[in-house]
């Protein structure tokens, strides 16, 4: 199993909070998918990728890409080809800074609490955003949808894909995922969807995510 760190985002939370990785900000999408492109080159086979969020989009290039047996994004963001719904553009429009004098996004707590969180007690959110609240380079967000290499050939045929939505998430919601998994058009290339009932954007963290993981690993043990 790998777990590769993104450019410019190794570390701890709570210290890239006070200090942001010096190479943070020069990170864009395609730095992303290009890290992870060039472990699977060095791996003695094609992996299955996982990815949450914007590694969700980033596991959808690598399928393009024919650099996977398999892929599983999770609350994954949309590609430049695809418009997102209202709510979403509400949700993460301050993470393109367009408006901006900074470099780079850090989400306030309120936006976590709203965005990420909303699932959690009220006495859960501070230790969740101690924990895992990171700042974010604007370059990332703006490649997203503003890069041609962001877009997505649906019509390509291609290995396995299983997207996985929570029913609570207020980033990209379940109404996003479902449309991502209908955009594919090959008819001999498998697309799954299962949307989790009452998970947030913190799927992958909140309580229950043993049932995600499980569904995860029995979808691959079927291919």
């Amino acid at each position: 199993m790998y777990a590769p760190a993104n450019p410019g985002h190794g570390g701890i939370p709570a210290d890239l909070r006070k200090k942001v990785h010096p190479t943070l900000t020069k990170t864009g999408f395609k730095d992303v998918v290009e890290n992870i492109s060039q472990l699977i080159d060095k791996l003695p086979e094609k992996p299955l990728i996982i990815g949450h969020s914007m590694a969700g989009m980033a596991a959808m290039k690598l399928l393009e890409m024919d650099k996977v047996s398999a892929a599983v994004s999770i609350d994954g963001a949309p590609p430049k080809n695809v418009f997102p719904p209202l709510t979403t553009l509400k949700s993460v429009l301050p993470a393109f800074g367009f408006f901006s004098s900074k470099t780079y996004y850090m989400g306030s707590q309120d936006w976590y609490d709203k965005c990420f969180f909303n699932t959690l007690p009220l006495s859960e959110r501070g230790n969740a955003f101690e924990s895992f609240a990171v700042p974010e380079s604007y370059k990332v967000s703006r490649e997203l949808v503003l890069n041609p290499f962001s877009n997505i050939d649906f019509g390509k045929p291609h290995e396995p894909i299983l997207f996985i939505g929570g029913s609570s998430d207020n980033i990209f919601p379940p109404s996003l995922t479902t449309t991502l998994a209908n955009k594919y058009k090959d008819k001999k290339s498998k697309v799954d969807l299962k949307i989790f009932q009452g998970k947030s954007h913190f799927i992958c963290g909140e309580a229950g995510w043993e049932k995600v993981a499980d569904h995860v690993l029995e979808w691959y043990e079927k291919l």
